[in-house]
């Protein structure tokens, strides 16, 4: 997440990490400084920045945000390409690194808003190097650059596989439970709550998918798949009527 904070009457600038960069490094507290907007789109978060700094009258900076860092290096070998970080910071990396290209045995790949979700559900740790991961180019190819497939038509069943997959090998489903997926399903409906109330829409998106995610896996765990569970829903309302009420659907009583 990019915060765009304000400090008043001094400057307005982007961080990942408010207490570091704005605590520590600036020496201002909590109550000293202001988060004007936060996101997950470092384009856009990029030229909001400079957008506000104008509209403040403070000074502009002569980068933007996002021209701040330095590209990522991938290693790409036959069969896979390295990011040069671990999977729980892998994320942020590849947001950063939008639009960065490499090339592979595959042709070129690249970085895209629409295709980190799918690097996140398929990385790997790097079993030579923890603070190393990576994703296998055959199938990255397949999902994403094979001329002749198309992702726009992947069916929803091929994504709930691949969430499961990825459940699956990092022992989600012989360690896990029920219980705790519904705890990160209420921590994640809070976070779709507080995107709401921002219209914050890369949040909302994100917050919504994580709930998918949570859902497909709880469906599981209880012994059963979501793609029954969806199916028993739209039976149940397939035939039913009824009529919007300030603003939300109410059904007719039999």
């Amino acid at each position: 997440m990019y915060y765009l904070y304000h400090i008043p009457g001094k400057k307005i600038g982007v961080t990942r990490d408010l207490n570091t960069r704005v605590t520590l490094m600036q020496g201002y507290k909590e109550n000293e400084y202001e988060v004007l907007e936060q996101s997950e789109d470092i384009d856009y978060i990029s030229d909001r920045e400079i957008e506000l700094q104008k509209s403040y009258g403070y000074k502009v900076d002569l980068k933007k945000y996002k021209n701040l860092f330095n590209k990522m290096k991938i290693n790409a070998t036959e069969q896979t390409s390295t990011f040069p970080c671990p999977v729980d910071k892998l994320k942020g990396r590849l947001m950063d690194n939008k639009g960065l290209t490499w090339q592979t045995e595959f042709g070129q790949f690249e970085i895209t808003k629409q295709n980190i979700p799918w690097i996140m559900a398929n990385v790997k740790t790097s079993m030579f190097n923890e603070n190393r991961s990576y994703i296998y180019n055959k199938a990255f190819y397949e999902a994403f650059f094979n001329p002749n497939h198309n992702p726009d038509i992947q069916t929803h069943e091929d994504r709930f596989d691949l969430i499961r997959d990825w459940a699956a090998t990092r022992g989600l489903y012989d360690k896990g439970n029920a219980h705790t997926q519904y705890v990160k399903l209420m921590e994640e409906a809070g976070e779709l709550a507080k995107a709401l109330l921002q219209q914050d829409k890369p949040e909302i998106m994100d917050a919504i998918g994580d709930m998918v995610v949570v859902l497909t896996n709880l469906s599981h765990l209880q012994g059963f798949e979501i793609e029954d569970c969806i199916d028993s829903a739209y039976n149940v309302i397939a035939a039913r009527t009824g009529k919007m009420i300030n603003g939300t659907f109410v059904k007719d009583e039999n």
